[in-house]
């Protein structure tokens, strides 16, 4: 899974420190600004404000988006933040900053994490893109800065750009496709095509016990349904949900009998006219947090809802 150097190239940035940061990523805005490139900036509102505070008059230029929020969840972060991005400007090179692992970030969030960094290299392929990832050095662990070796076909740090040898990203999507930890304690219901209306009750019923209320509910059901008809369609006709609370987090889990073979399902955005299922992609864009279990025979995907939102 090489990149070619003249169309898509995706560097992590290993950085230590405000000063190094602001300097990487500030020159990398002003470098595409200056080549007439469209630039884009998704990263953790502290550093966001870091970013835009040097560029001064610049940061007018450029796309300003809030990863905490935009990327709350990293299985929506390619559909609705890059692709959205490099959407916008057909035929024209686009360079992005996308920072979705900070010191934050969850034990439960980082697979997720290092699963989308490796999709980022399949999703662009070929495309006329430059995405730099930061990674701070200083902050993360070990493990996290491994992981990056492995998901970036290109290093970046003070000293200046090198190729990755440990890049395998392939590793990395298989690492993240493993069977999932029990729940401690959990209500379930099997359904079919006669009573998946029971499977959106029991998942509402159980969010509203943790005092999940309004639009959230909505989501909630919008993402039980969508979860269900996939089943229903391509699950072999039923399924069983499962619905616990992990530490204020709402679980909803759909298991069924499906495979899904596509890499990119549920993270390529999908125009609104056209025909085709859109179900996993609306459960990334309205969940916390997705994660997905596949094999042949068998497909888990649980999706998080926190019961209080910053």
């Amino acid at each position: 899974m090489v990149m070619p150097a003249e169309t898509f190239h995706h560097p992590a940035l290993f950085y230590r420190g405000d000063r190094e940061y602001v300097a990487a990523t500030t020159s990398f805005v002003r470098d595409g600004l200056a080549a007439g490139e469209p630039v884009a900036v998704a990263v953790p509102s502290d550093r966001l404000r870091l970013i835009s505070s040097a560029l001064g008059a610049q940061a007018g230029l450029v796309r300003l988006l809030d990863m905490r929020e935009a990327g709350r969840n990293p299985g929506r972060i390619i559909p609705a933040v890059l692709r959205d991005f490099a959407d916008r400007h057909p035929g024209r090179r686009v360079r992005i900053i996308g920072e979705p692992i900070w010191p934050g970030r969850t034990a439960l969030e980082r697979p997720a994490c290092a699963q989308h960094e490796a999709l980022i290299n399949v999703a662009f392929a070929g495309r006329e893109v430059t995405i730099l990832c930061p990674y701070d050095a200083a902050r993360l662990a070990p493990e996290v800065l491994d992981e990056a070796a492995r998901t970036h076909p290109v290093l970046r740090d003070h000293a200046g750009e090198r190729p990755s040898g440990e890049y395998a990203p392939e590793l990395v999507l298989d690492a993240c496709n493993r069977p999932f930890d029990e729940p401690g304690s959990c209500v379930s219901l099997p359904f079919d095509r006669t009573d998946l209306s029971a499977a959106r009750a029991l998942a509402v019923r159980e969010a509203a016990r943790l005092g999940i209320d309004g639009d959230r509910l909505d989501d909630i059901r919008l993402a039980v349904t969508e979860l269900g008809a996939n089943s229903l369609d391509h699950g072999g006709g039923s399924g069983t949900i499962r619905v616990w609370d992990d530490d204020g987090l709402l679980v909803c889990e759909v298991a069924d009998r499906g495979h899904i073979t596509d890499p990119l399902a549920g993270r390529r955005p999908v125009d609104a006219h056209s025909p085709g299922s859109r179900g996993l992609l609306i459960v990334n864009l309205v969940s916390d947090l997705v994660r997905v279990h596949t094999a042949p025979g068998t497909t888990v995907v649980r999706a998080y809802f926190a019961s209080h939102r910053p």
